[in-house]
């Protein structure tokens, strides 16, 4: 009997070595990929960062801290980051807001009708950003733009709308809001689902109002997902460049440049400089790194309170 007990844990520890195993092997081609596709380009490009390689010289010769001290010396990057930070401060919140507000208007609807918003909020998610795009560069046009068309019938003056400087990071930041709320709105809808009825119906008994039932109830419930739609909003918004690309190309006069578009045109267009480019790179992902840790701390703060 005593030997019987004795083989037992060890079996156990045997099933358990080839789990583990049989988890890895699984896990083995996602690893592949992922190593190959996003560590090795990143630990090159932090390397790249710190050389003088271009177009014409890939490998470059060692320049140390060279790239980085030219960053915050160059007007043109310093005016594409606060172009940056301009939009993910507005963007955030905004998006964040307006998802949780038309979230829960829609919640409240009929079955029928919360599905039928649902798709209509998300379809600018479906549909390609080039083609939506497209779409927005019309409508701002400045000569045959349906906006100006509309304003002309009313009897007003046509706006400049993207080619001009006051008003094309406005621009930009309209078109990013339209097509980032879908999601967040879709989660939003699904999160207050989960939130449980019993403790709303408790707190209504107990006399409290809409607004207290939504702070003390709600929220606490919804905050995973909240934290969710700001750091994935602002990831995305730091890295906003196809609507940049396709609408202005960072015109006029660089009031629309960002971060990622400056790289990409010092990268590939003007330039070559690899260098130059994957120190922009290395700042704006530990910029990046910073606010999502910093909105992480903040929110799940909130959520143990």
């Amino acid at each position: 009997m005593g030997n019987k007990k004795e083989k037992a844990p060890a079996r156990s520890k045997v099933l358990q070595r080839r789990e583990t195993l049989v988890s890895y092997l699984f896990l083995l081609p996602a690893l592949f990929f992922f190593v190959g596709f996003v560590i090795t380009p990143m630990a090159m490009g932090v390397i790249t960062s710190f050389t003088d390689a271009s177009f014409t010289d890939p490998v470059g010769k060692f320049v140390g801290l060279k790239n980085y001290i030219r960053l915050f010396q160059d007007k043109i990057f310093i005016k594409s980051a606060i172009n940056t930070v301009i939009i993910v401060v507005v963007s955030v919140p905004v998006v964040t807001a307006f998802s949780l507000w038309v979230g829960s208007a829609i919640y409240r609807m009929h079955a029928g009708l919360r599905s039928f918003y649902r798709c209509v909020f998300y379809l600018p998610v479906v549909t390609g950003s080039v083609a939506v795009t497209v779409v927005w560069k019309w409508m701002f046009d400045k000569y045959d733009g349906l906006l100006n068309y509309i304003i002309r019938a009313l009897g007003g003056k046509p706006l400049p709308w993207t080619s001009g400087e006051s008003m094309a990071l406005w621009c930009i930041i309209l078109i990013l809001f339209t097509t980032s709320i879908g999601q967040p709105i879709v989660l939003y809808v699904a999160a207050l689902g989960n939130v449980d009825a019993s403790l709303e119906e408790a707190a209504k008994v107990d006399g409290a109002n809409d607004f207290q039932v939504f702070w003390k109830i709600k929220w606490p419930s919804i905050m995973p997902t909240t934290l969710y739609v700001a750091v994935i909003t602002t990831i995305n918004s730091f890295q906003c460049f196809a609507l940049i690309q396709l609408l202005t190309s960072g015109g006029p006069n660089y009031s629309t440049s960002t971060v990622m578009y400056l790289l990409y045109d010092i990268a590939f267009k003007t330039t070559k400089e690899f260098g130059y480019a994957d120190a922009m790179g290395v700042v704006l992902a530990i910029v990046i790194a910073l606010f999502s840790a910093l909105q992480f701390k903040v929110m799940n703060g909130g959520t143990t309170e």
